[in-house]
């Protein structure tokens, strides 16, 4: 498998590498320490960021914010209450 970093073309790493550079690092920390659950906790970590990030790009505007995710409004709305982003 290559191991060589891919890039968009300009030049950024994609977000898989990104998140996989995070993810290295995030095992280095543990230095040998069991990680049960890591699916889960993964997604909850990400999923407040990802909306938080999302919303101020699309200058909170719920409908585009909700379009760009690719999520109907009422679902960006449940998912901004359950991380208390109204």
């Amino acid at each position: 498998m290559d191991s060589t970093p891919r890039q968009t073309p300009e030049g950024a790493l994609l977000l898989s590498e990104q998140v996989k550079r995070a993810l290295q690092s995030y095992f280095t920390q543990l230095d040998g320490f069991p990680v049960n659950d890591l699916y889960a906790m993964v997604i909850r970590e990400v999923e407040k960021p990802l909306l938080l990030t999302v919303l101020e790009q699309a200058g909170y505007n719920q409908t585009k914010a909700a379009q760009m995710l690719g999520l109907s409004r009422s679902t960006l709305r449940k998912k901004m209450a359950q991380f208390g982003l109204e």
